[in-house]
């Protein structure tokens, strides 16, 4: 399989085009009208992307490695993201922090960046979403620790509900060395804060 995650996940298209005639019409508009005729359409299409890492293994990007004795920490930080919000199918839009402490291997930093697209193209919550992409990492690298890091700013609190634009939702996860050893783990969090 190849790293691209550019091809949409197959998805039902008619029946979220249907599902999204019958929203229209509930909300009072005509599905019908010219400027809503191809919306259905679209709308299909864009779930089709945006779910796309529902039917895809992120852990894949992480089966080639390299043998290298390097054991400091690795990070990449400012991996942007979008992901869509399981409560309201609104998305949050942020950047990741991803971290590890190989352990005689490491992986190529884009494929740290490809685990964070796929696993965000998901219904979810953020804090998940931080939980499973610092599992992948640390299962599939058996890294002596993880850290992962996202920033998001969520159009559900924005746009509707409390309306505050801004706002951002951190959360983390951390495994292994990272978590019981606290200079490391201090250490993580300097390099992810430095600006």
């Amino acid at each position: 399989m190849s790293d691209s995650t550019d091809q949409p996940a197959p998805v039902d298209l008619p029946r979220i085009e249907r599902a999204v005639r019958e929203i229209l019409a509930a909300v009072g508009e005509d599905p019908d009208r010219e400027g809503l005729l191809d919306t259905p359409g679209r709308v299909a299409r864009m779930y089709a992307e945006l779910f796309s890492g529902l039917h895809t293994e992120p852990g894949r990007h992480l089966k080639k490695v390299f043998v290298e004795e390097y054991d400091e920490l690795v990070l990449v930080r400012d991996i942007t993201f979008n992901s869509m919000c399981e409560h309201h199918l609104l998305p949050f839009i942020g950047k990741a922090h991803v971290g590890y402490l190989p352990n005689g291997k490491v992986a190529g930093l884009s494929k740290l960046a490809r685990v964070v697209e796929e696993v965000s193209k998901r219904p979810q919550v953020q804090e998940r979403m931080t939980h499973t992409i610092a599992d992948l990492l640390h299962k599939e690298l058996d890294a002596k620790g993880v850290i992962v890091v996202l920033e998001a700013e969520h159009s559900c609190m924005t746009i509707r509900g409390v309306r505050k634009p801004g706002s951002i939702t951190i959360t983390s996860a951390v495994r292994g060395l990272l978590l019981t050893n606290p200079s490391s783990r201090a250490e993580a969090m300097s390099l992810i804060n430095q600006r």
